[in-house]
């Protein structure tokens, strides 16, 4: 297996959860990883620690990825520290879940900003740097709601989505570049956003997920390292880790 010995990743909400185990899991295969965050700095800055106690090299960079004047300047921090871009991971996202009825203008703008509007203003940012690289990756981190919808995300089913339409037509056409662009649509992963739902109903998660259980944010993780590793002859594909919850 080729390590990622030399190259240069950028990890977009990296701060915790999935983008946390993402940079690390990177960080550990021999990538310097720059780790994005918007307003979590403490968690960044412990991530960051993280791998540097582990040996590894990465630093933290503050950016709102759903504006493109701050895209453009996480970039631009990571070409001045490192010297080049190989690895774009498009994780940044929120959730503001309301049923239809309920849901405001102001919900449906924000996440479609940061879900959606954000892995064009990154990728626009990135790619020129990207496509000069001989591995080049772009890994966006869609989820198994944009594959089957959610009772009450509109909002976030839409952009999840659109992040997968995204993918499939940038990966057309960078396909004969060299660069690669894929989707991971996570399933229910054990994140601060899973732990938080009620026992009772977490308990009515699992019993619809065929190997009865969540998934682990360091499975996603693994599944980027796969797309970065061994991924030259895959684009423009949805990789489902999900525990078989949607075939």
């Amino acid at each position: 297996m080729v390590k990622l010995d030399g190259k240069v990743a950028i990890v977009t909400g990296g701060s915790r959860g999935i983008g946390a185990a993402i940079a690390k899991e990177l960080a550990a295969n021999g990538a310097k990883v720059v780790i994005n965050y918007n307003s979590s700095s403490e968690a960044a800055e412990q991530v960051v620690s993280e791998i540097e106690a582990a040996g590894g090299q990465a630093f933290a960079s503050q950016a709102d990825v759903s504006d493109s004047k701050h895209a453009r300047v996480l970039v631009e921090d990571a070409i001045n520290k490192y010297g080049q871009l190989d690895i774009l991971v498009n994780n940044a996202g929120i959730t503001r879940d309301r049923t239809f009825r309920k849901l405001s203008e102001e919900d449906w703008k924000k996440v479609i900003d940061v879900n959606l509007n954000s892995i064009f203003n990154m990728t626009s940012a990135a790619l020129a740097h990207i496509q000069a690289s001989e591995t080049g990756r772009i890994i966006n981190i869609s989820s198994i709601i944009g594959q089957a919808g959610g009772f009450g995300q509109t909002n976030y089913s839409a952009a999840k989505a659109g992040m997968i339409g995204f993918t499939k037509s940038l990966a057309l056409e960078l396909a004969r570049t060299g660069v690669t662009v894929n989707a991971i649509c996570p399933g229910f992963i054990e994140t601060e956003m899973v732990t938080a739902i009620p026992e009772e109903i977490r308990e009515q998660i699992v019993a619809k997920i065929p190997v009865r259980r969540f998934g682990k944010p360091e499975e996603i993780a693994r599944g980027v390292i796969y797309l970065c590793q061994d991924g030259a002859y895959i684009t423009g594909q949805e990789l489902n880790i999900n525990g078989g919850m949607y075939m």
